[in-house]
């Protein structure tokens, strides 16, 4: 975008000290692409022949072609969030993979409703900061739903919520598979269908946007309002520092 001198006279409510323009440059620019995708899976139910387990493991081998680095995160043993400590290993373990991650896979089925209460423990366990650090901030996220009735969109649509509270890059594109029973075969595959093509397209969406969204992350969630904050939070450390010393 093309300097346009930055007119912002008849916008008084504006701070010209931290507002900016928008950066063609710094979103062309990006690193160096160096490793793969790193993506971390979720999935919503503990049942022995879990559907949503199923369909994560599927996007999971779709990744793994579209050449991403994966990991599978176990929900067994995760405690309630506030019923446990969060040294608690299976805390741990959570946390360091969304370290570790650039991108989301939340797979849940649709019970009542609405998502588990397996998958929503595992997004409440992670923190939407950690110090300076936000998590989740600026990964990318796809969301995939399963159902035992007819087709639904709930799921999905309430982690779609809560990727943006998270705030995540979640994709437009998301899957919902409805009489999941029928769709998986006894060795818990997916069977070709469109449900199944559909997989496939929220997959090769997320790998582009998370090459697309890599390096360029910090820049695309930096946002005036923090900026604004804080530096006045930072010119009154200075003040209240510079009147100790007188």
């Amino acid at each position: 975008m093309t300097d346009p001198g930055m007119q912002f006279s008849d916008l008084p409510n504006v701070s010209r000290e931290d507002i900016s323009n928008v950066s063609e440059t710094q979103l062309a620019n990006a690193e160096p692409i160096t490793h793969a995708p790193r993506v971390l899976l979720l999935y919503g139910s503990l049942r022995e022949r879990s559907y949503s387990r199923f369909l994560a493991f599927e996007a999971e081998r779709l990744l793994k072609a579209y050449g991403a680095e994966t990991r599978v995160f176990n929900p067994s043993g995760l405690p309630l969030p506030d019923d446990a400590d969060a040294s608690h290993p299976k805390v741990t373990e959570l946390r360091d993979l969304c370290a570790w991650s650039e991108a989301h896979v939340w797979c849940s089925p649709e019970r009542h409703g609405a998502m588990t209460g397996v998958m929503k423990s595992q997004i409440d366990w992670i923190p939407l900061s950690t110090g300076a650090i936000r998590p989740t901030q600026g990964k990318t996220l796809a969301l995939l739903q399963v159902s035992g009735g007819s087709q639904s969109f709930n799921a999905v649509n309430q982690m779609r919520v809560l990727g943006r509270w998270m705030r995540m890059v979640t994709i437009p594109n998301q899957s919902s598979v409805p009489k999941a029973y029928l769709e998986f075969d006894d060795e818990g595959r997916m069977k070709p269908s469109p449900l199944y093509d559909r997989v496939v397209d929220v997959v090769e969406e997320l790998v582009k946007f998370t090459l697309m969204v890599r390096g360029r992350s910090d820049y695309l969630v930096d946002r005036y309002s923090e900026r604004k904050a804080t530096r006045e939070k930072n010119s009154a450390a200075s003040l209240a520092a510079r009147d100790a010393v007188a």
